[in-house]
Parts: C-alpha cells; structure tokens; sequence
C-alpha cells in the first residue's frame, strides 16, 4: 500500500473515511465488559505511513513540518479522536527515544516503532500532572548494579496493557528523576484492568503497576537529574497538540451539522458561525505552528475546548433523540469533548471554563 507521504495527499481520505466508519465500534464493550483497542484502525495507520509523520527523514521518517502534523492531527481528530489519542502517546515515547540520543534505544526500538509492528506508550503522568501534589512520589526508582529498580505504579498509561515497551519517569530518595524504556515483559510490570472512562474507553487507559522491576540501564532515556522532563520535547507540535485534537473533534461535529442544515434550514445560522469560528481557530494553529505568528497556548486552549463543546452539543442538538442513543456519533462526540476538560488542562484555562459555565466575566 502507498503511504500517505504528504499532507495533500488523496490517501489522507481514503484513511479517514475507514477511520470513521470504523468508530462506533469502539463505543461498545465486549462481553468482558472491556472496550476493544482499536487494532485495527492502529495498523490502517501504520499500513498509510502515518506513524512515520512524526519521525526525522534520518531516523526513517517523512519528516513532516509542524504545520502539516496540525493538518495531520485536525484530519485524523475528526475521524477518530480515541485512535488519534493513542498516536499521541505512541509518538510522545518516539520522541523521547530519539531524544535520548541513546544508539542502543534507537537502534532496538524505533525501526519497529516507525513500521507499526511494535508499541510504546508513555508512563510520565505522574511527574507532569497527576499526582504531583503528593507528599510521597507514586513511582520511585532505586540505582542497582544493572540499572533501576522501579516500585510504584504510573496512573494515567494509555494501552499499558498492549504495550511492548513503557518510557517510564520515576523518582529517586535524593528527588532526582529518571526517564527509562521498560520492556512490559519484564517480570514485575502489571497492567491493570483499563479504566471505564466517560468516552475514549478503548484508549485502555489505565493503571500500571512496578513491582520491584530491574530495568538495565542501556534503556536509561534521561537522568539521574532534578526535573528530567524538562530535557528535550514531546511530540513536535508541543503546547498546540491538545487544541489540535479537541478543534479536529470539532470540525467532525461541524461537518455533520452542515449536512443536515442542507435539509433543515433552521440549522443554516448556528452552522455557518460555529464553521467560521473554526476556520479561523484551524488557521491560527497552522500559523502558530510554522511560526508566523505568536499566541498563548492558554489563550487556544480555552478557544478549542469551548468550540468542541459547543460544536458537539449543536450537533447533539441538531440529532434530536437519534443522537441520544449509543452508537450515534453525535452522542460519542459530546462524551469526547468532556476529555478535554480534564486531559492536562491548566488551571487558567479550566478557570475561565467555570466562568463562562457560571455565566461570569473572568
């Protein structure tokens, strides 16, 4: 199969289009109760070239510019936002692999990685956002003759439980930090049940647990050093990834409500706003991501998270009670949007979401 290697590429629909019809079957559990991992939209991406967007032309990638992976990301947001997702947190841990300028990592890792044969995630909530305000670090990491012995558990991993390899952070008694590769087969390593969250359930988001795990330190990515996520970047789009996702979950909804204004005109005036809105909120992030112009991160934040909202109730709305019953998209697109009040949202950004819900200035 031809892989997608730009962004004007007809591939790039073709992929979308499988991407959504194949959607709605990740909002219904299986008889275990558990929701399915979207493999197989996974591996149409990997078959597409999609995972090698983000990687350097000399690391075997397409080497996209910032710009076209917001393209990218809008794109694929609109069709899947739960697969997309997980190519965020698939691409965070190659970026950190490349990063760590380590040959052995790369050498062993990325060439899978790139494919789509093999799958890392990232395990580093816990030094970024989550469960910071703890006295005690949840995942501690002691120096042994190999390497690190790693106790605790990591508490927001997506696909912990179909990953073959971890970047994992944790803490030493001194405060210092290391950033390692943990290959999930090491003995210790448990994944927990994944979390029923309210939407993105088949991200199989969810607890992973260290139980006395020995890493070699030829996976060692960063450290021992104090802060050691501040050492190289995430994925390359940086502070504009989470607005990226939540303004393509939003062009989806926009998408669906112009169809049915072409039936009912009574939508006409509600559609055109929210679309005009999102042109423009669409063409602030591509400029900001080539750099032609500056703009708070916070201030996008807040714009692409009260447009989702908005765009998903209007189609909700617009679906009257079809739209209520599971497996109708605009149901699942509401449910989804409430995943970017809560997904690494900075308190300013969050204050001004409960003015706006208070109906006060901020």
């Amino acid at each position: 199969m031809s892989v997608i290697e730009h962004i004007e590429s007809p591939l790039l629909d073709e992929l979308c289009t499988r991407l959504r019809e194949l959607a709605s079957e990740l909002d219904r559990p299986g008889d275990d109760g558990l929701f399915p991992w979207p493999e197989r939209q996974l591996a149409l991406c990997g078959e597409y070239g999609v995972f090698r967007w983000f990687i350097e032309k000399d690391h075997g990638g397409l080497g996209w510019s910032d710009e076209d992976l917001v393209r990218g990301y809008l794109a694929l947001s609109a069709s899947c936002l739960t697969t997309t997702f997980i190519i965020t947190q698939r691409t965070g841990a190659c970026r950190r692999i490349i990063n760590s300028e380590s040959d052995f990592v790369i050498g062993n890792l990325l060439p899978d990685l790139i494919s789509g044969s093999a799958f890392s995630t990232l395990g580093i909530s816990h030094l970024t956002t989550s469960h910071r305000h703890l006295a005690k670090p949840v995942l501690t990491a002691e120096a042994s003759d190999a390497g690190f012995v790693l106790n605790g558990f990591s508490p927001w991993v997506t696909g912990g439980d179909q990953a073959d390899t971890i970047v994992v952070g944790a803490t030493m008694s001194d405060g210092r930090q290391v950033l390692t590769i943990c290959p999930t087969s090491i003995q210790g390593v448990i994944a927990e049940r994944p979390a029923d969250l309210v939407a993105l359930s088949s991200s199989h988001t969810g607890r992973v647990i260290f139980e006395d795990v020995e890493v070699d330190r030829k996976w060692l990515l960063g450290g021992p050093a104090e802060n050691v996520m501040a050492t190289g970047v995430g994925a390359k789009t940086g502070g504009l990834q989470t607005s990226t996702l939540a303004v393509g979950l939003a062009s989806g909804a926009i998408e669906f409500l112009e169809a049915e204004s072409a039936k009912r005109d009574d939508l006409v005036l509600a559609m055109e706003a929210l679309k005009q809105e999102y042109a423009e909120l669409r063409d602030q992030l591509i400029q900001a991501a080539a750099g032609e112009i500056e703009c708070s991160n916070e201030q996008v934040r807040t714009s692409a998270n009260s447009l989702v909202l908005r765009a998903t109730q209007a189609s909700l709305a617009a679906a009257k009670g079809a739209g209520f019953v599971t497996g109708h998209p605009a149901g699942r697109w509401c449910r989804e949007a409430l995943f970017f009040m809560v997904w690494s949202c900075p308190q300013p950004v969050m204050n001004a979401h409960l003015c706006q819900l208070a109906g006060i200035a901020e």
